[in-house]
């Protein structure tokens, strides 16, 4: 039986009232986050993902609908309760020069002591403990000003865990970091909802990250929201429907999207493994459909890892072994 949601939208309508009409980003959305799951919210720019960000983390109202968290109106608590419940982390570089990393994890217990309220024994090991938790614990002296995109950023979640909060939304947390980091945001981030039992929802562009490392995926446009697994949003057809444009192609085997070439000519490739895969790999960006179905007198062995040799069988002519693929290649392309 499935457990309650902590966060449920119902016939949610998200946008901006102005002096003399109404701007309507995103209707009648029905969505729920569940406890323990890392959600992500996929969409083109303009879709709406950081209004809908702002209006769960009731920064701004929505149009009509509800959002319900833990059992209650989002609309029926307090700012001191929200506080409690929701922790934020935006887009924006965190541009702080005068405080250490302790002193800004610290202000995540505000919520308990008052902004200026001075650390308890207690909450001075919620800090520590926050700090430990993302791994930044040789940073506790530091200057904020000091750190790296990607250390600020594990500032700003240790910050939002000495909060305490169930519930915690991020808006692009990976959007300033290099792509080990963005790995390392993203499994962090997972191990949060899976190993502490967060509710973690973020919005994002890194749609490979997400497809492999979300428990849900919330995909969002102008007509709404669809919601599933990565899984079962790629049998049933929608990643590729959702995301396929001129030039992409969704891999049905890996669930992953790539990039789609017009293939211009086809080689037979024997061999196995991950030899295999990357001379595919490599041939494809030159628009040659290299497989092991292709009918042709001209062809490629990749081998199976027992030599490092792969050897081009050109039409009529004296194999070639060659040592490593752009070898290979460079004969392949010879008239």
């Amino acid at each position: 039986m499935m457990e309650k949601p902590v966060i449920q939208l119902r016939h949610l309508s998200t946008g901006y009232t102005g002096k003399h009409s109404v701007i309507r980003v995103a209707s009648d959305i029905n969505a729920s986050v569940y406890n323990g799951e890392l959600t992500c919210l996929l969409g083109a720019n303009g879709a709406g993902k950081s209004t809908l960000l702002r209006t769960l983390s009731a920064s701004q109202p929505p149009l009509a609908g509800e959002v319900w968290i833990a059992g209650k109106r989002l609309s029926d608590y307090a700012d001191k309760e929200l506080a409690r419940l929701i922790g934020i982390v935006l887009t924006e570089r965190c541009e702080v020069t005068n405080l250490s990393v302790e002193e800004l994890v610290g202000l995540g217990r505000s919520p308990y002591t008052g902004f200026w309220g001075t650390l308890g024994k207690e909450d001075k090991r919620i800090v520590s403990e926050a700090i430990q938790q993302v791994g930044i614990a040789g940073l506790s002296d530091r200057m904020i000003h000091t750190l790296s995109d990607g250390e600020r950023q594990k500032v700003m979640i240790a910050k939002v865990l000495a909060q305490q909060t169930p519930v915690i939304l991020l808006d692009e947390p990976t959007a300033f970091l290099d792509f080990p980091s963005k790995v390392e945001m993203m499994r962090l981030l997972r191990t949060l909802a899976h190993g502490l039992d967060k509710t973690v929802f973020l919005s994002t562009h890194d749609l490979e990250l997400a497809l492999q490392i979300a428990d849900k995926l919330w995909l969002m446009d102008r007509q709404g929201v669809v919601v599933g697994t990565p899984e079962d949003l790629s049998l049933d057809g929608t990643l590729e429907t959702f995301f396929t444009r001129e030039g992409i192609a969704f891999d049905h085997r890996s669930g992953l999207f790539r990039i789609a070439p017009e293939y211009v000519r086809s080689i037979r490739l024997t061999g196995e493994g991950y030899r295999y895969d990357m001379v595919q790999k490599a041939l494809r960006r030159y628009a040659i459909c290299a497989d092991r179905e292709v009918e042709s007198e001209a062809y490629i062995d990749a081998g199976s890892g027992e030599t490092d040799l792969f050897v081009w069988h050109p039409a009529g002519r004296e194999p070639v072994a060659c040592g490593n693929i752009e070898t290979l290649i460079a004969f392949i392309k010879e008239k």
